[in-house]
């Protein structure tokens, strides 16, 4: 038995967590798409390139069997998803696929889809990533979640999420590409994923820094590649190890869309395991300003106040252009900018009209309009 067989022996609650994350974005994301492909007569995907069997040993679903139950029952969407969605299933072991098409026809109502789910035997590799090239993609969800990281690229990443309406969610597997990074037996691998400019800084630039320092530099560099490929809105996620004390993976969110990065912010923040002031860490460790990409992600609420006086110095705006010109590449969510902005108001930092005289206690509308200092 291989490691990878090992790891369909059960689910743990990091994977529980990340399949939660995953069906609750697809959901939120057919919701938006769903106008959009019924005024065209259209279809919408999701696409998983390493679905393995989908289930586990101990009976336990995975991802495939999950998110297509959650398709057929949804209470809002079902009968739109039943009729648009198509579905896309690869793993490169054969025996996966055989019991992932077993498991998928024991679905109660699987006949309801009018789009069959279409299940593929293929590695991931340059020859897909070439296919992929050709391909002009339906609106799609993609999760990619290789066992370890082989495959993972940013040629793939590009390939997939080059299409309208297409957003990504991949597995990045922190402890086996921090291992591989030093091992020249996977530059190939791990060029592919940073490239191979920026893997060579990258190595030479670990050699002296911390194991925290180490893990922080590592994830910025990815999002600054990721951010070179010009996908401006990426969300990284942190899981624990069963200690607590080690980073084991993280999944990275990726989108062309800042609606689909609010909506995927919000879910996290709901998945958060702490809070400071309310603000959510999205992350389990913490960043420093020697990391700016992941920086932003630590920033307390009490610093909002200061922040949004600089950035908006001697300007007039509404709630609603505050919170979506500021909350890219940081931890706040709209419920923040809320409050502080009423704190604000209250210590005299700003006006707003209607004034909080005008308004309903502890509200502060997205039309509300906010006057800067110079």
């Amino acid at each position: 038995m291989t490691a990878e067989d090992e790891f369909f022996d059960g689910m743990t609650e990091q994977s529980r967590v990340k399949v939660e994350i995953v069906k609750k974005y697809f959901t939120a994301w057919a919701n938006v798409i769903l106008p959009y492909v019924e005024g065209r007569n259209g279809r919408l995907g999701y696409i998983d390139l390493f679905s393995g069997p989908g289930i586990y040993e101990d009976g336990t679903k995975s991802t495939p069997i999950l998110l297509i139950e959650e398709a057929l029952n949804h209470p809002k969407l079902g009968e739109r998803l039943k009729k648009r969605l198509v579905t896309i299933f690869n793993d490169a072991n054969p025996e996966f696929i055989n019991f992932l098409e077993k498991n998928i026809a024991n679905i109660p109502g699987i006949n309801q889809l009018s789009n069959k789910p279409i299940l593929l035997n293929d590695s991931v590799g340059d020859q897909i990533v070439e296919k992929f090239k050709e391909i002009n993609f339906i609106p799609s969800l993609f999760f990619i979640d290789p066992w370890g990281y082989k495959g993972l690229s940013l040629s793939l990443l590009k390939s997939v999420l080059k299409g309208w309406g297409c957003d990504c969610i991949f597995f990045f597997n922190y402890n086996r590409i921090n291992a591989g990074l030093n091992n020249p037996l996977f530059n190939e691998n791990i060029n592919a994923i940073f490239g191979e400019e920026r893997a060579a800084k990258l190595r030479d630039s670990l050699l002296t820094l911390t194991p925290r320092e180490r893990e922080l530099t590592i994830i910025e560099e990815l999002g600054l590649a990721i951010n070179e490929l010009g996908f401006p809105f990426i969300l990284p996620f942190c899981f624990k190890e069963e200690a607590g004390k080690k980073t084991s993976h993280y999944i990275i969110f990726i989108s062309k869309n800042d609606k689909g990065y609010e909506i995927m912010k919000n879910i996290m923040a709901k998945y958060s395991s702490e809070s400071n002031q309310g603000v959510p860490s999205f992350e389990y460790c913490p960043a420093t300003k020697k990391q700016p990409f992941l920086f932003q992600f630590r920033r307390p609420l009490d610093e909002l106040s200061a922040m949004l006086l600089e950035e908006f110095r001697g300007k007039t705006v509404s709630m609603l252009d505050i919170f979506k010109t500021h909350h890219i590449g940081k931890p706040f969510i709209k419920k923040n900018y809320r409050e502080v902005l009423i704190k604000m108001e209250q210590k005299g930092l700003i006006r707003a009209n209607p004034s909080i005289n005008e308004r309903r206690n502890g509200t502060f509308a997205d039309k509300v309009k906010v006057a800067f200092p110079e």
